[in-house]
């Protein structure tokens, strides 16, 4: 982890992320595919768009997951209402 991600996310925020965040559901049917990225990082990166005024496309790749995972972490958690809860 980087030291950016732990400073977008110091350890007390992720501890109350961790609490309302819905366990995540993996499903390869096949068995294989990527271990699926960090929700930290994940974090991060939503935090640093958020904050930082830039694209989605224009996230830079030292979060680790893609900006496409990304989004689709933080649209999936808006379903969720991990938002309104933390």
């Amino acid at each position: 982890m980087t030291d950016l991600v732990e400073r977008l996310v110091p350890d007390e925020l992720w501890v109350l992320f961790r609490r309302v965040v819905p366990p995540a559901v993996v499903t390869r049917p096949q068995g294989g595919g990527r271990r699926r990225a960090g929700d930290r990082e994940a974090l991060a990166a939503i935090i640093f768009v958020a904050t930082s005024g830039c694209t989605w496309r224009q996230l830079p790749p030292v979060f680790g997951p893609a900006w496409p995972t990304v989004y689709r972490r933080f649209a999936q958690w808006s379903r969720d209402r991990v938002w309104a809860r933390l």
